[in-house]
């Protein structure tokens, strides 16, 4: 017969706290793994969305031509003849409409379209007007009418959903832009925006301006695909570009070009470049200079899907994606402003590069290495007086002209 020793330990059935804190590390080393591959996966998800909106904006543009045999219009829409000083004003919207205001019955957004072509009385914080005193048809001045509603309403088709962007300053924005060319803007073919007629009785500005402006878009005339002699898979039509977050992104805000000249930007598109933070150079520093101009609104990347300001809803391929947005505009840093120059290139929030929209509605993905040319100092940039020549861009500025000849070479793309 044996005996049991009472005072022998009985068997444990649980973890010692040494194998617990291993098991703890273990997760806490397995989460730091996977984490990074979740943020990629709702990055990789974010970017399909991107990715579709384009698509949808794409098929609104191909039915909007279906329908009418033309682009919808970059800087169109109604005047009043009479408004001074220009930019606010109740009654009219002074020519400044976007393309994407005319594609809206194109992408499912018919009751948005409605209150545009519409007159309504029914102001964005629930009052109402007079009812002898509606708002116009095609809406008010797009600048500084938060009361307007659909100029204030957010469509979700425009907005990229891996960009933060929301609320004031800014009100409805946008991440997609026209797509301008490889030049921007020239002294013969400028003009005016607050010019009380649309200029196409005056046949030297349009010679000009059909010259000078070699991109998908450009201001006051409407461009169709026949004008597209490079080949809609070779000319891009649309692309991303970053809202204002008020951090004085590199991308997102203007400066002034820090070289003198009146043509300072126009012979240097890096002429901007010395304004940026050394240290943090995706961000202008304190040598960076800004325009000021009453409510502030207009002066921000994509703060208004509705305007046709180059700030807000167009881009030139002349430097690569997400490089810095510079101008030597004076009175205003938005560009398009008689005279003014102004460098606005794609950017996204997406790692390495942006999607753009082709123009026969395919949607690429442009990496920032994208080949661009050299944009050095010089006499390089295209205008109505050398409008023949080959884009000084590389790959970027040739995919960016309608009708250069040029066959870019899509195995760089």
């Amino acid at each position: 017969m044996t005996y049991r020793n009472h005072a022998e330990p009985k068997n444990r059935l649980g973890f010692t706290l040494v194998e617990l804190l291993v098991v703890i590390a273990i997760i806490g080393v397995l989460v730091g793994l996977l984490l990074p591959a979740v943020q990629a996966a709702r990055e990789a998800a974010r970017r399909m969305s991107c990715s579709n909106n384009f698509k949808q904006i794409g098929l609104g543009v191909h039915n909007y031509h279906s329908a009418y045999n033309k682009l919808p219009g970059y800087r169109t829409g109604t005047n009043d003849g009479q408004t001074w000083p220009p930019g606010f004003t109740q009654n009219s919207n002074i020519f400044n409409l976007s393309p994407l205001v005319g594609i809206l019955p194109f992408i499912e957004q018919q009751a948005l379209w409605e209150q545009v072509s519409n007159p309504n009385i029914q102001n964005s914080d629930g009052s109402t007007r007079a009812v002898n005193d509606p708002w116009p048809p095609m809406g008010p001045t797009v600048d500084g009418n938060d009361q307007y509603i659909p100029w204030v309403t957010e469509a979700q088709t425009y907005r990229c959903p891996s960009d933060p962007g929301i609320g004031a300053p800014a009100y409805g924005r946008t991440n997609y832009a026209a797509c301008l060319g490889d030049s921007y803007g020239n002294p013969n073919g400028e003009f005016v925006w607050w010019n009380t007629s649309d200029r196409l009785d005056d046949q030297g500005w349009v010679v000009n301006g059909r010259a000078g402006d070699r991109g998908m878009f450009f201001a006051r005339r409407q461009t169709a695909f026949r004008d597209c002699l490079d080949g809609l898979a070779n000319t891009i039509m649309y692309g991303e570009i970053t809202t204002d977050l008020g951090d004085n992104d590199k991308r997102t805000r203007a400066a002034i070009h820090q070289i003198s000249g009146a043509s300072a930007l126009e012979h240097n598109p890096l002429s901007c470049r010395g304004g940026l933070d050394p240290l943090r150079p995706q961000f202008w520093g304190p040598l960076a200079t800004f325009t000021t101009w009453a409510g502030q609104v207009r002066l921000r990347r994509g703060a208004q899907w509705a305007s046709a300001f180059d700030i807000m809803g167009g881009f030139h391929t002349v430097l690569p994606p997400n490089s810095e947005i510079c101008t030597d505009a004076g009175a205003g840093d938005w560009g398009g402003v008689m005279t003014a120059r102004a460098n606005y290139t794609a950017s996204s929030r997406h790692q390495g590069g942006v999607h753009v929209l082709m123009g026969d509605g395919a949607v690429k993905f442009v990496s920032d290495s994208v080949e661009a040319g050299d944009s050095s100092a010089g006499n390089v940039t295209p205008t109505a007086n050398n409008s023949g020549r080959e884009s000084p861009y590389g790959l970027w500025g040739a995919l960016g002209s309608r009708a250069s000849k040029e066959i870019p070479d899509m195995s760089n793309f």
